[in-house]
């Protein structure tokens, strides 16, 4: 399978706005896809087919009200309505057309970055329903259940933070994870950027799993980037 970055859209006409929402989620190590208006999404959306959706409400060719009511006949994909727009009625409106969540603008980056992790979370979750209790790549089992691990057949004894990161790739089967989203979802966003914990915890892992640890068949480095659970 070919690499894949989880793919966000951002739909806002507002350059400056737009330039620093993909600046922000460039650094996390997300693909992003910008549009600057409502036709324009809808050709994107059908074309890449985005994984989440960060939309303003005041487009220059329509409202980002009723871009998500068109959205919603052909794609479940999770919205995040970025706006100036403070009125309730506006956030119920927007929520009840099928947005996830809702965020008045001025924001800081934390704040979205951190709604985009609850919708990621969401994602796996749905994910997990739609792969069944157990997946296996090549003799490698994960029983999400049961929160066992084996190998060709043989139980193994993971720790809960090995258990906790196969489980993040396995969700994420032939994609790169960047190591930033590892370092948030297993140590916490207060962690910081210290890498050693996570290393420690990778080679561990793989003395478990690998054949030859130093060249490993499941668990990838992608070199300054992350980590990938291969396919193939």
């Amino acid at each position: 399978m070919k690499q894949t970055k989880e793919l966000i859209m951002i739909v806002e006409d507002d350059r400056q706005i737009q330039d620093f929402i993909a600046y922000s989620l460039m650094t996390a190590g997300f693909g992003v896809l910008t549009a600057g208006g409502v036709e324009e999404a809808i050709r994107k959306m059908r074309s890449k087919k985005p994984d989440i959706m960060v939309l303003d409400l005041g487009l220059p060719d329509g409202d980002g009200l009723d871009l998500i009511r068109r959205v919603r006949k052909f794609s479940d994909i999770p919205i995040i309505v970025v706006s100036a727009r403070d009125k309730e009625e506006d956030k119920i409106e927007a929520l009840d057309r099928g947005a996830e969540d809702y965020i008045t603008k001025p924001f800081s980056e934390s704040e979205l970055m951190a709604r985009i992790r609850v919708l990621r979370r969401h994602l796996i979750r749905e994910e997990r329903s739609r792969m069944g209790a157990e997946v296996s790549v090549r003799g490698l089992k994960i029983n999400f259940d049961a929160k066992e691990v084996t190998l060709d057949g043989n139980l193994l004894h993971v720790t809960p933070l090995e258990y906790q990161l196969l489980e993040l790739l396995f969700h994420n089967i032939g994609k790169v994870i960047t190591t930033r989203t590892l370092l948030d979802e297993l140590y916490g966003v207060s962690y910081g950027d210290n890498t050693q914990s996570l290393r420690a915890l990778m080679a561990g892992l793989r003395r478990k799993i690998e054949k030859v640890p130093g060249k490993p068949q499941y668990i990838v480095t992608e070199i300054g980037v992350g980590y990938r659970l291969k396919d193939e």
